[in-house]
This record gives C-alpha cells, sequence and structure tokens, in this order.
C-alpha cells in the first residue's frame, strides 16, 4: 500500500468491494464505504464495488438511470468503478431478501470474473460485507477465481443471529427439519469461511473476542463511524407543540432509524402506553421506515399509545428531532448475539450531545455507561423502560449528557482514524500490489 494518492496506476494497489448496500442508498452500511472510498482511494487505493441497484429498503429499483441497471458499469462519486449486478425485488419478509441478497451474489461473480480478471484490474484484496450472508461468499469465490487476499467484514453478529433472527425458522413451515438442518448448514458455512479468511473485520471488541475464540486467526475492529455533530441552538426548529419542561409539557421521546424486528420497538410502544395509562404525558416519535411499521402502528392502536409515526426523513431533518427530544432511543432486541455490537445510531446520538435512553446489553450498554451518554435499561423490559420514563415525566428533571460521550466519539469513530485502520490492515496483507493470494 502507498501512502497518498500521486502514484501512478501501475503502482496503487486495488480493492474490489462485494456489498449488498451502496450508495445512493442510504444507511449505516452505505455510509460506512462512502467514508471510506474516498479516504482509501486518496491513500494511493484503487476501490471498485460489486452492488446491486439501489433498492433499499423498499426491494424495488428506486433509480432506473442508466448508471444504475444491472450490468451497468460507471463512476461513483469518489471516482470508484461501480459494477451494478441484477437482483431480486423483494417483500419486507426475511426470506424473501435472503433470496434478493443471493441472486446478487451470484451476478457478483459473473460479473466480477468479466470485469476483473484482466491483470490491470485484478484485485490484490476482495472484501465481502455481511449483510447479507450470501455477499461473503461471493467474494471467497472472487478472491480464489482472481488470486486475492480475502477480508470477510462483519457488521454484525453472523452466524450467530442466524437463529434468532428467523431467517430459516424451523417452527413456520411444515418441512421443519429441513430448515433446521439448513441452518446448521449456513452457520457451519459462515464459520469455516471466517476462518478460512486472511482476515474478519468486525465493528467490536466483543465480536472480536469471540471470533478469536473460535479459532480465526486475524481479527480487526474498525468501528462504525459517524459524521454527526454536537447540536447547536440553530438546530432547534422547536416544533410547534407546547413549550417549558416536563412535567408542564409530555416528555418528548425519539426513535430514528431502521424500524424493524432487531430494534425491538414494540418495548416502547408498551412502555408508552403503561406510562399513559398511569395519567403521564409523553410524546414519542418514531422516525424512520423498516418491515415492522405496520405491526407498530397496530399496536400503537390497540393499546392507545402515545406514539406517533413519522416515517423516513433527511439525514439531516434527525437533528431536529433530536433537538426537540428530551432523550433519544437506541434500542436492540435481548439476542445473545446482540450483546457482541454496537449500533451505529448509538455512536450518532453520542456525538450529538442528546441524552439516550440505551434498550441494549453487553458492549454498548457498557460503553453508554462508561461514557454518561445515558441511561441504560434491559432490552425487552417494557417496566423499566416505563419507570424511567414515568420518573422523567413526573418530575420535569430530565438529564443531560456527560460531554465524555461526544469525546468518545470523537477519538474512536472519526472517519479519518477509522480508514486509516483499515489502511494498516490493507497493508499487513498486501505488500505490494503483486502479493497473490496464499
Amino acid at each position: 500500500m502507498h501512502g497518498n494518492g500521486a502514484t501512478s496506476a501501475s503502482e496503487r494497489s486495488r480493492v474490489l468491494l462485494v456489498t449488498h448496500h451502496y450508495p445512493p442508498e442510504h444507511g449505516a452500511p452505505q455510509r460506512r464505504w462512502d467514508t471510506l472510498t474516498p479516504r482509501l482511494m486518496d491513500a494511493g487505493v484503487d476501490v471498485a464495488v460489486l452492488t446491486p441497484p439501489p433498492h433499499y429498503p423498499s426491494g424495488r429499483l428506486q433509480d432506473a438511470s442508466a448508471d444504475h441497471l444491472p450490468g451497468s458499469v460507471s463512476r461513483g462519486r469518489h471516482g470508484e468503478r461501480v459494477v451494478r449486478t441484477r437482483f431480486r425485488p423483494h417483500a419486507a419478509d426475511l426470506l424473501s431478501r435472503t433470496a434478493d441478497q443471493a441472486v446478487a451474489a451470484a451476478s457478483a461473480v459473473s460479473l466480477g470474473l468479466r470485469h476483473f480478471r484482466h491483470p490491470g484490474r485484478r484485485p490484490h484484496v476482495v472484501v465481502g460485507t455481511v449483510p447479507g450472508i450470501p455477499s461473503m461468499f461471493a467474494a471467497w469465490l472472487l478472491a480464489r477465481l482472481l488470486r486475492a487476499r480475502l477480508v470477510i467484514e462483519m457488521r454484525d453478529a453472523w452466524p450467530d443471529l442466524i437463529e434468532p433472527s428467523g431467517v430459516l425458522d424451523a417452527r413456520r413451515s411444515a418441512t421443519s427439519r429441513t430448515l433446521a438442518g439448513a441452518r446448521a448448514l449456513v452457520h457451519r458455512a459462515v464459520t469455516r469461511l471466517q476462518s478460512r479468511a486472511d482476515a474478519v473485520v468486525t465493528t467490536t471488541e466483543a465480536f472480536a473476542q469471540v471470533l478469536l475464540e473460535r479459532g480465526v486467526q486475524r481479527v480487526a475492529v474498525v468501528r462504525n463511524g459517524t459524521s454527526f455533530q454536537p447540536l447547536t441552538s440553530a438546530d432547534d426548529a422547536g416544533l410547534p407543540e407546547d413549550a417549558g419542561r416536563p412535567p408542564e409539557r409530555p416528555l418528548r421521546v425519539v426513535y430514528a432509524g431502521t424500524v424493524g424486528r432487531a430494534q425491538d420497538l414494540q418495548t416502547v410502544v408498551r412502555a408508552a402506553a403503561q406510562a399513559a395509562r398511569r395519567g403521564l404525558r409523553l410524546d414519542v416519535r418514531i422516525v424512520g421506515a423498516g418491515a415492522r411499521v405496520p405491526f407498530l402502528e397496530g399496536l400503537v392502536t390497540e393499546l392507545d399509545a402515545p406514539v406517533t409515526f413519522v416515517g423516513a426523513v433527511p439525514h439531516d431533518e434527525v437533528r431536529r428531532y433530536y433537538a426537540w427530544a428530551d432523550t433519544v432511543v437506541v434500542s436492540l432486541r435481548d439476542w445473545k448475539p446482540l450483546e457482541w455490537t454496537v449500533p451505529s445510531k448509538l455512536y450518532e446520538v453520542m456525538a450529538s450531545g442528546a441524552y439516550a435512553t440505551a434498550c441494549v446489553a453487553g458492549e454498548a450498554a457498557a460503553l453508554v455507561q462508561r461514557s454518561g451518554a445515558g441511561s441504560v435499561v434491559p432490552p425487552g423490559d417494557v417496566d423499566a423502560l416505563t419507570e424511567l420514563w414515568s420518573g422523567w415525566a413526573s418530575s420535569g428533571d430530565v438529564p443531560a449528557a456527560d460531554p465524555r460521550a461526544a469525546q468518545w466519539v470523537a477519538r474512536n469513530a472519526d472517519d479519518d482514524t477509522l480508514a486509516e485502520r483499515y489502511l494498516d490492515l490493507l497493508r499487513e496483507l498486501t505488500d505490494h500490489p503483486g502479493t497473490e493470494a496464499r
């Protein structure tokens, strides 16, 4: 690896990214590589990408321009070469999305061989990101066929999330034995591939330790980053509701992010309803989109909960809701593998200076407590969450986040620092552009 962008084309190292999520889509995986790519290229690394057309989260093609259609080759906004794979329009359920990921992964192998087999384009390192799981298998096959190093990037705790996530839930089908066997097979295959990769990248120390204990030889921790800056008075657009502090006005609670199964927002809805039944005033806003919105809307109606669904908003609009809120929710389900993860949303909340209601466990909970970023409630504990909010709503005494929280993010989740860590890993894998895979 070379240290600046002035190197000639023949000297520059080449990385091929295989991912199911990429700009112009919005989300944590997309943002990660939207910030890494320009920094890697400035450091002398040519980045190429195999990814499907933008279709997240709806499952339908979002942009039919020529640069985004399957088979197209274009330049991304940082100069990276982007090859768009085939994809399968999908519904919100996990099996449908997994089928889409499998189609894109198969197409990535075919297109990868077609476009990157030439010596002048052959990558020195292939990076496969998870989610989705099929991307890592496509990356492994391409690395073998193109004689490149393989990096598997585990953004979540796969394969351990297979069972709790219900990707292959044997209870939902008469062919339970087949599904249970498939689940076990995928678990073994993912674990084996992790152990065979030249390196595995995780976003938390906890999951890195789990992989090391399973025999993975080289694990690097490159956390998610955030560009969020501390809130200022200019961000407080003052949504035109009651002024003052609780209890003169409702306690303002915001969740902003993906509305999926892993976020367990039903606990938020039930706690809000329970507090309201006690006569306390809450105003809970859920900002975002996802597969669980219809279910949660039904639950809000059933419980008469003081919860409003805002829908997806532009990222800069999120600041307005953070400034309006007394507390911002970061929530995960009580699945054991999620104790090894730190949601990227937590870094955003910490950087903003907002006070977090953190319904999390494991590494994320420890980070919140250590930094003073907010109050921690056990995942799924409706009563504990109700008690926390009820105390604030009745007294009007909502805590403020400790400045150490934003300082921690600045030191540990800065985009430049994270990119340098990735570069260090790539330099370890290949000392010069001619290095081939083992």
